[in-house]
């Protein structure tokens, strides 16, 4: 995946994503949903976690990697040329490193919880503003919020790229017959690419 613009779109198109960190020399992790920010100062990423969350402890300061994943599929040898082949697995993912600041004050919890609310439901930011302080200081007391600072970015699109035209047309044919909606979108991920590379092959994609 070739850009830093593609793998922020990939990641504002994905952006359920995987959140790990250390804590005493174990790897722990939470899947939830970020805001991905563009700002002239860097790149950051915007989200909470329950208070309850064990992950939560110590995380302010913290180098995390957060994992996005999108469309993947298993890839069977019988849609290749050569029978001396084996078995593979197609998939997109971007993983994102960076660092962990905690919000400490109310007004960047409530900034973190109302840039979530902007990007996947702004419709409902009528019904939080009518919302009691009393409420919302409450449901902030049960969350951590915090931003992360993105300092490297690593994109990988696997899509059976190294095989020959013939051997990709059988595979997206085969992903888009499918009757799963991952292979499915694992199929017009592949068609896009492939259009976007032959209009461009320097393009990113």
């Amino acid at each position: 995946m070739a850009g830093e613009s593609a793998k922020i779109s990939f990641m504002k198109r994905h952006s359920f994503a995987c959140m790990v960190t250390f804590q005493q020399g174990r790897a722990v992790a939470t899947h939830i949903p970020f805001v991905v920010q563009e700002e002239d100062t860097g790149l950051y990423l915007v989200s909470h976690m329950a208070k309850a969350n064990l992950q939560t402890d110590d995380l302010h300061g913290q180098s995390c990697l957060v994992i996005f994943t999108g469309p993947h599929a298993y890839i069977s040898p019988q849609h290749y040329e050569r029978i001396e082949s084996v078995p593979t697995w197609d998939y997109v993912a971007v993983h994102a490193y960076g660092m962990v600041a905690v919000c400490e004050s109310v007004e960047e919890k409530i900034a973190n919880v109302e840039s979530m609310i902007d990007y996947y439901e702004p419709g409902y930011q009528a019904q939080w503003s009518s919302l009691s302080a009393r409420f919302k200081a409450g449901m902030l007391a049960g969350v951590v919020a915090f931003r992360i600072a993105i300092h490297a970015l690593e994109g990988q699109e696997k899509l059976s790229q190294n095989k020959s035209y013939t051997e990709q047309q059988r595979i997206e044919n085969s992903l888009a017959g499918s009757d799963l909606h991952e292979e499915k979108a694992l199929a017009d991920y592949m068609k896009s690419y492939r259009a976007q590379q032959a209009s461009n092959p320097d393009k990113d994609v």
